[in-house]
């Protein structure tokens, strides 16, 4: 994440939170999970990215078990 931080890679990053998200999910830490998927959320909205919808979901899945 670094990395795509450091060239300016805005969705890189995104979709780079979003597997942290699902990986924390996986391991029920769910706090954890929010805390990654939220701020991907954000940008993928920002940039009108149709994979905001699936970050969305895994979202209210992981808010859902917390």
């Amino acid at each position: 994440m670094e990395i795509f931080e450091r060239i300016g890679d805005v969705r890189g990053k995104a979709m780079t939170l979003w597997w942290l998200g699902h990986l924390a999910e996986q391991q029920g830490e769910y706090t954890k999970a929010i805390s990654y998927l939220q701020p991907a959320l954000e940008i993928l909205q920002r940039l009108k990215s149709p994979h905001a919808e699936g970050v969305r979901a895994s979202l209210d899945r992981v808010m859902s078990n917390s």
